[in-house]
């Protein structure tokens, strides 16, 4: 069994995941506010995960510490972004706009690091943005006064962690670099920062069932201390096409989650666009041309 085939499996593993935490989050904002459930999250995940890695955390770089506290910002705005966003919007459409990273990957590596953008990069954007139309505005593509404010919220969550995902693959890269340590310290870097969050800009509140406690445990357990551990690891053994594909399956899992637990039904014209973006997202991995070349 290669690296890379256990990496992506690793990586499928944290999406399934991540399909199920939107369902649970929506049922935990019913008690706590976002930061405070994020704090929770990532400063759990970082002090479960210390013990483990304690004799890893020695001799820190600098690098280290830079790239943890970047990747934290970015972390810290997406999640924050993501989990104030399925408070306001459905959770079929939170789930799909938050894969949008893999379309706004290769625009940033466009924009900033000078990249070009290839022909059916433009289409997936394109194809993209029609998809985002037809799920989030009414009939008659009025704008959804309802769910604006999420979409938008779980956009800029999109943003961010496309940011992050740029960070980490440089990050990785480097020599001075350990990903472990850097997986560690970042949850605890995003964990701080929504610790001051919820105390400045919150009336914080957590939950009060124990259901809801349960669920928490897992989204910080399974959902990000995990993943936030595994993924920087992972990337350093497979490709950022396959990464991608695997990525785009996130609201996959969510909207069967939204369907089988939350009763969510999408209308047919939100899932066409959601089939469009789903086209869209595939399209800025998979090379047509190569394909056929190679048939």
């Amino acid at each position: 069994m290669s690296k890379q085939f256990k990496a992506d499996m690793s990586l499928l593993l944290m999406v399934v995941g991540w399909g199920a935490s939107y369902y649970m989050l929506d049922e935990i904002l019913n008690e706590a506010t976002p930061m405070a459930i994020n704090g929770v999250r990532f400063l759990g995940a970082f002090l479960i995960a210390l013990p483990f890695t304690f004799k890893r955390l020695k001799n820190i770089s600098k690098a280290i510490w830079k790239y943890s506290i970047l990747v934290g910002i970015a972390l810290f705005t997406c999640y924050a972004g993501v989990t104030y966003g399925i408070k306001y919007t459905s959770l079929s459409n939170s789930a799909f706009l938050c894969a949008l990273p893999v379309i706004f990957v290769p625009i940033l590596q466009f924009l900033f690091l000078k990249k070009s953008l290839e022909k059916r990069v433009l289409i997936a954007v394109v194809l993209c943005f029609i998809g985002i139309a037809l799920m989030t505005l009414q009939e008659g593509f009025s704008v959804n006064p309802i769910h604006l404010k999420g979409d938008m919220l779980c956009i800029i969550a999109a943003i961010s962690y496309a940011v992050d995902l740029l960070i980490t693959e440089k990050g990785v890269n480097e020599e001075k670099v350990d990903a472990l340590q850097m997986g560690v310290l970042q949850l605890g870097v995003t964990g701080a920062l929504m610790i001051l969050g919820t105390l400045s800009l919150e009336n914080t509140s957590l939950p009060q069932s124990p259901r809801l406690w349960l669920f928490l445990f897992f989204l910080t357990v399974v959902c990000t201390g995990i993943p936030f551990i595994i993924q920087p690891i992972a990337q350093q053994y497979t490709t950022a096409a396959h990464v991608g594909i695997i990525f785009t399956l996130e609201p996959v899992f969510a909207s069967i989650v939204a369907f089988f637990i939350g009763g969510e039904i999408l209308s047919p014209k939100a899932y066409f666009g959601a089939i469009l973006m789903l086209l869209a997202l595939l399209l800025t991995e998979i090379n047509p041309a190569s394909l056929m070349r190679k048939k």
